[in-house]
């Protein structure tokens, strides 16, 4: 048994995003709880080359901070199983590591709070499906500098999400089990095949256990 509050952050909308959101919420039901704060106009002085990473630190900790003080010990995000794929395949291209998302995970930083997933499992496509079934009509970002990047020259900006998407989508053509692959293998991976590996900040190689475990009486040669 559990009790659900529904929190939604308005970290400066506009008003037409703002009165989509409050109109979803009206069309299913939900009483939304709805707070402000400034945080895209905060980001978007930061002076970074990109103000999102920023900005998606200062949500996150708006968003725990809100939580607590409601009694919740559990913040349940949207994130979906084509997010998982995506987030994994840009770590690989863009940061050089290989980085999943997590189902659940206990928060570092507000003690006693647990972030969970419950849409791991679930294809963007059906999510999009249920949507247009409901009649509701999803946000993407709505920061000013997301709106800025779609309304450019070539309208695809610097969103390597968007990028990543597009790429799994032409793979999908010749390998239409593409996506599940990609879900499948961070869900089965073989440590003991890599060279190199982190848990939590320390990273470790194979030669810390290369020498011990190795046992020349067993070595074959390949003539």
């Amino acid at each position: 048994p559990f009790e659900a509050k529904f929190l939604c952050m308005d970290p400066g909308y506009s008003d037409m995003h703002l009165n989509q959101i409050q109109e979803n919420a009206q069309r299913m039901n939900i009483p939304l709880t709805l707070f402000h704060n400034r945080l895209f106009e905060i980001a978007d002085k930061s002076g970074g080359a990109s103000p999102c990473y920023l900005c998606a630190k200062m949500r996150r900790g708006a968003l725990y901070a809100r939580a607590r003080e409601m009694g919740c010990n559990k913040i349940a995000l949207g994130h979906h199983m084509n997010d998982v794929i995506e987030t994994t395949v840009m770590a690989m291209f863009y940061a050089s590591q290989l980085q999943g998302m997590m189902p659940k995970l206990h928060s570092r930083n507000f003690e006693g709070i647990e972030l969970i997933r419950p849409m791991y499992r679930i294809r963007e496509e059906d999510i999009l499906g249920w949507k247009r079934y409901n009649g509701l009509q999803f946000l993407n970002c709505a920061c000013r500098f997301t709106e800025s990047v779609a309304q450019s020259a070539n309208g695809i900006g610097t969103s390597k999400r968007k990028e990543i998407k597009e790429l799994i989508r032409e793979m999908k053509k010749t390998n239409p089990d593409i996506e599940k692959s990609l879900f499948n293998s961070i869900h089965a991976v073989s440590i003991d095949t890599f060279p190199g590996w982190k848990i939590g900040t320390v990273g470790h190689s194979f030669l810390e256990k290369y020498h011990v475990n190795s046992d020349l009486s067993d070595c074959a040669i390949d003539s």
